[in-house]
């Protein structure tokens, strides 16, 4: 009989599993040794297993099957909580297998102990600790069911020697998802039709649940002459061949997103848990469509809500609504838009000889040279800016991240991930000095395991949407400089091929010759610091924080920062 590890790997390599992400350690021995003699599963080594977690969530959002990662006892899969907190929230299937220490010792305050099956469960759909051979193969099959039905993360917590232990089965599963159509009641399609047909100014708010949607939405939005707003993880489904975008509302969106919503007296919000609340105009009547019914009136108060696959639930209600003639608001929100894009592209312009690139410039020719199917991915801060505004959908491109869990870092490990899925995709970092410098090591797993990512990184030395956090409050900038070294010296003496940019003419060349690479690349381009990044609209409360910002900012002596920030942003006024 086989050993639990060798029936558990067994059984993942039935339910599809070709690659973990992780890091040895001897808790894991039994596992990882299983994976080397059954051969056709790949072990990602990386040098973090937070890296590891990022790494199988980018998998399982990019493939949408379940992708695996571990850790060893204690610290080591303790690293996994930030990426598994990332996929439990942006609901991809990921199945950690964290080794625990030796069963006899639990309880004993024994080396490296902790009590994983506790610790993961804030982050989990499932979390259980597998304390006798006899519930293998049983709880591995609960657990990778769970993850993929619910779209999350489960935790299997094994110590070394249950690992090790002679098997009580040998049986394997196949498991693989199902796929179901959830759609209202007639009672609530006919309410929700109601409300809308008596709303003269209509908007839709649409967000991730509309994947897979893009036509019935848009053909939806012709019906109600509505504009269509997206949410930045709706970006990717419903940007592109879309004659109802108006762009994006939240703090990164467009004037435009903003102003759509603000016009509207009813909004039909569609798979979106939009969490902005001052973004939502509150006299307005609100019909939401989400699959899951706990999401329902979860950000404002819903006066119809529709539990359905966007799908399916949105042809459903089309047919029951009356064709509109009257298109003020589409097109009052269509001619703000192109006048909010026209503004955003003048703003990607080169700069000045010898000067910082403007962050904008940066991320629009990226966008020009990119491939048609390439992934973006861009670190939280400033860059998911930079793609939101700049990166452009067409059906085929996708872009990922930290985009629920905001979380720093996580550019380079989900490229990790992403790479690994599809060896021969371009899979595109946008990584920030901070956050590429927070994992800075898994360059170093680009090369050990050959992935050709590309990492475009904006290096203005400093924390930079902090910076924009803290003026907008009214705070001094403090504590958010970076000296950071030449990147693209280290990622040569790493292995990778580096390109450096301090200027805009040499950023075309070296984003080409780095697309061209086979193999992995980094270009590190001198943004600059003081570029603000605009939300759509500003509130008299950071009206004033930056006032106060510019008063305690020349008191404290620091006065050419000032000027600086003048000067670069001055464009942005005319």
């Amino acid at each position: 009989m086989a050993t639990v590890a060798e029936n558990l790997v067994k059984n993942l390599h039935a339910h599809g599993i070709r690659r973990v992400y992780g890091i040895p350690g001897d808790s894991l021995n039994g596992f990882t040794d299983a994976l080397r003699k059954q051969g056709d599963i790949t072990w990602v080594h990386v040098r973090h297993e937070e890296a590891a977690a990022f790494a199988a969530a980018a998998d399982a959002e990019l493939t949408g099957d379940l992708a695996v990662c571990a850790g060893s006892c204690g610290p080591g899969n303790l690293h996994l909580i930030n990426g598994l907190y990332d996929a439990n929230r942006s609901r991809v299937p990921v199945l950690a297998i964290a080794a625990h220490i030796p069963t006899a010792e639990i309880g004993s305050g024994y080396f490296q102990e902790t009590h994983p099956q506790e610790l993961f469960r804030e982050c989990s759909v499932y979390a259980e600790y597998v304390a006798d051979p006899s519930q293998m193969p049983r709880l591995l099959e609960i657990a990778t069911r769970t993850a993929i039905e619910k779209r999350g993360v489960a935790v299997l917590v094994i110590p070394g020697d249950v690992a090790l232990a002679e098997a009580k089965s040998d049986r394997v599963v196949r498991i693989r998802p199902t796929r179901s159509a959830v759609l209202p009641s007639e009672d609530e399609l006919e309410a929700a039709a109601q409300l809308l047909n008596g709303a003269q100014r209509i908007t839709i708010l649409a967000g991730a649940g509309t994947a897979g949607a893009h036509d019935e939405v848009v053909a939806l939005a012709g019906k109600l002459n509505a504009p269509i707003v997206h949410a930045l993880r709706g970006k990717e489904h419903l940007e592109w061949d879309n004659p109802y975008d108006v762009g994006m509302t939240g703090l990164l969106g467009f004037a435009s997103g903003y102003r759509a919503m603000a016009g509207s007296d009813a909004v039909l919000m569609l798979g979106t848990d939009f969490p902005y609340q001052q973004f939502l105009p509150a006299n307005a009547k609100y019909v939401q469509v989400d699959v899951r019914g706990e999401q329902l009136g979860r950000r404002h108060p819903v006066d119809v809500g529709l539990v359905g696959t966007v799908k399916e639930t949105v042809p459903a209600l089309a047919g029951r609504l009356a064709p509109r003639t009257d298109d003020k608001h589409l097109r009052d929100a269509r001619d703000h838009y192109r006048k909010t894009r026209a503004k955003l592209d003048e703003l990607a312009t080169p700069a000045p000889a010898d000067k910082a690139l403007h962050p904008q410039f940066v991320a629009r020719t990226l966008d020009r040279l990119a491939a048609d199917d390439a992934v973006f991915i861009p670190d939280v801060g400033s860059p998911v800016v930079w793609a939101a505004r700049y990166i452009t959908m067409n059906g085929t491109r996708r872009m990922l991240g930290s985009f629920v869990h905001g979380s720093m870092a996580n550019a380079l490990p989900q490229a990790i991930g992403g790479q690994a899925a599809y060896r021969n995709r371009q899979i595109i970092a946008m990584a920030g000095d901070g956050g590429l410098t927070m994992l800075l090591g898994e360059l170093v797993t680009l090369v050990q395991n050959r992935l050709p990512v590309k990492i475009v990184v904006f290096d203005n030395s400093s924390l930079n949407f902090v910076e924009l956090e803290m003026k907008a409050a009214g705070f001094v900038t403090y504590g958010t400089d970076l000296q950071n070294p030449d990147f693209a010296a280290v990622a040569d003496a790493v292995g990778l091929k580096g390109f450096r940019v301090d200027s805009s003419d040499q950023l075309e060349p070296a984003l080409r010759d780095a697309l061209a690479h086979d193999g992995p690349a980094l270009v590190s381009v001198r943004t600059n610091r003081q570029e603000l990044s605009m939300p759509p609209a500003v509130t008299l409360e950071q009206a004033r924080g930056f006032t106060l910002y510019a008063i305690r900012t020349v008191l404290s002596g620091r006065g050419d920062e000032l000027l600086d920030l003048a000067s670069t942003n001055f464009r942005q006024l005319l």
